[in-house]
């Protein structure tokens, strides 16, 4: 299972091994040409007409070789060196943050059956010769290998939480999960594809080919239940802090079904047996279409407040009621949401985006005035723009879940920018105080580097982030860019798509966005020529000098062979 410091996979890890030299750059003649994508999957280096979005000369699109403005050169090398810094910083933090690298890699093999071992199979019927509870056709085949594995050396095991409550309500579960009385290295010696990760608690990762693994973990108990202090509701009354800050402790089955956050995901299923196990009635809630925590919700929520977000998600993604006492505790832990680690935080806020579901998940957030402390520009957007406001920004949102929901594979860059073009249209960028750096609103600048500081966000991606939001104001025809240098840039298409999402959110754009889908180029906006009108004149145009072709140097020469020192009265003589 990828950890919330690697919020991109391996693409993350591999960025950082291209070379970061800027002294091996091509003279600038030779820059213009585009460079080809590198087969390694990095950002290629920008040319120097594919820079960052203000780094194209606003004049017309035009095939003339011209010199490189030396301002807009340095604009570009700076903007690559950010991205490459970046990188290089996103790959050294998750080599120093990484706790996975603790064993070699696992050798990928189908488990081993011993000698003389029949293939194992799922039963098709209980003991008492009624059906299995779960069709064994619709369940994972690896994860079913592992489970009957462990059976077979004398380990409970089960598959447990989220593909046992999808299966149940019919839905096909996203990945296998177990849980087994054996300990990690006893699970290590049962299958040879098999690496220990965590630190804080050994996981075992089974590895199959094709890249799946199913994540077997040991049963876990809550330590609270096993501390010998008073009742949680003397706890509660004498203020003492709840908030769990470790969770290594073995136990059994049912006191690792009991730790668990809600009653729909503490269902078991025994594949040997056919049936679900059910300690915490969590069929009931299946079947009455409720979210309610397992024991005291109010204690369950201050033990860990990221609770309120997965509540969020299943509510949203299941379409299901949260229980009325849980929505209450949900609504009083919200203030606690600052004291969870800021990396767990991003990623369960991503894990809502990327679900295809965020229009009403951010819409139950805002309800519970957690948005404020998840995602502050939002919530201030929200506020200041009233119903008008809401209503565009849950466009964007829907707009953003159709495409998920269609299968569609976006970057978190792309998720991230596609909310945030709501507040980059009314709040106008600023002047960067890093010179030659483009800038968006300063509240979003704000939250991506709070992202990259505090809740350990990939600098890529909070980079390609803003590069996305700069872009779109190209792409709407507020500003003109040089079309060819433009449509090279490494994130043209990621920014199209983004622009896409903006069109079908408001209706606006449509026949630039057409234009730039058929190689055409759309016209500028005339609300963005007149505002470059009322700035101030517009630069000249830099124009190259043409050489003779005839060896001398007599009268009737071009002006670009005069003295550059020559008054204006000079050159009206002779």
């Amino acid at each position: 299972m990828s950890s919330p410091l690697d919020l991109t996979g391996q693409e993350e890890r591999t960025a950082a091994t291209e070379p970061a030299d800027s002294s091996a750059r091509p003279s600038e003649p030779e820059a213009r040409a585009p460079e080809a994508p590198s087969d390694n999957g990095t950002e290629p280096s920008y040319s120097a007409d594919a820079g960052d979005d203000e780094g194209f000369d606003d004049d017309d699109d035009t095939e003339e070789a011209i010199p490189v403005d030396p301002e807009v050169s340095d604009e570009i090398r700076r903007a690559t060196e950010a991205l490459k810094a970046a990188e290089a910083e996103d790959a050294l933090a998750a080599a120093e943050a990484g706790d996975e690298a603790e064993e070699p890699e696992a050798v990928i093999l189908e488990p081993e059956p011993a000698a003389n071992e029949p293939e194992l199979q799922a039963p098709t019927t209980t003991r008492t010769g009624e059906p299995a509870e779960i069709d064994p056709d619709e369940m994972d085949p690896d994860a079913l290998k592992v489970v009957l594995r462990l059976h077979q050396h004398g380990h409970q095991a089960y598959l447990v939480g989220g593909c046992v409550r999808d299966l149940l309500l019919g839905k096909k579960p996203k990945d296998f999960d177990v849980a087994t009385s054996a300990h990690p290295n006893e699970v290590r010696a049962v299958f040879r594809n098999c690496r220990l990760i965590g630190r804080r608690f050994r996981l075992a990762h089974v590895y199959f080919k094709g890249g799946k693994i199913v994540e077997v973990s040991t049963f876990r108990a809550n330590p609270t239940e096993l501390e010998p202090a008073p009742g949680a509701a003397t706890e509660e009354a004498s203020g003492e802090d709840l908030l769990i800050t470790h969770d290594n402790v073995f136990g059994t089955a049912q006191q690792d079904a009991r730790r668990r956050d809600f009653t729909i995901n503490g269902l078991f299923y025994d594949a040997a047996e056919g049936r679900v196990i059910d300690y915490v009635r969590g069929r009931r809630d299946l079947d009455e279409r409720f979210i309610r925590t397992i024991g005291d919700p109010e204690v369950r929520m201050r033990e860990d407040p990221v609770r309120i977000l997965r509540a969020v998600r299943f509510a949203a993604k299941l379409d299901l009621d949260i229980e009325s006492r849980t929505y209450a505790a949900m609504e009083g832990a919200v203030e606690d949401l600052p004291r969870c680690a800021p990396a767990r935080l991003l990623e369960e806020t991503f894990r809502l985006i990327r679900g295809g579901v965020s229009a009403p998940a951010l819409k139950l957030l805002a309800a519970l005035d957690a948005l404020k402390l998840l995602l502050p520009p939002v919530d201030e957007y929200l506020r200041e723009n009233g119903k008008e406001g809401e209503k565009t920004f849950y466009a964007f949102a829907q707009a953003l879940d159709k495409r998920v929901s269609a299968g569609e594979v976006l970057d978190d860059a792309i998720l991230l920018a596609t909310l945030l073009v709501p507040i980059g249209r009314t709040q106008p960028a600023e002047e960067s105080q890093d010179e030659g750096r483009a800038s968006v609103a300063h509240v979003i600048e704000d939250l991506l580097a709070g992202f990259v500081e505090a809740a350990r966000l990939p600098r890529r991606i909070a980079e390609r982030c803003r590069m996305l939001l700069l872009m779109q104001r190209t792409l709407s025809g507020e500003r003109r860019k040089k079309t060819g240098a433009f449509r090279r840039h490494p994130l043209f298409n990621e920014a199209l798509a983004v622009f896409a999402m903006t069109v079908e959110a408001t209706g606006e754009g449509r026949e630039a966005l057409e234009a730039w889908q058929s190689g055409e180029v759309p016209p500028q906006r005339a609300s963005a020529s007149g505002a470059a009108d009322a700035e101030g004149p517009r630069r000249k145009r830099r124009r190259r000098r043409r050489r003779r072709t005839g060896g001398g140097s007599g009268e009737g020469g071009s002006g670009a062979e005069r003295p550059a020192s020559s008054s204006g009265s000079n050159g009206g003589e002779g």
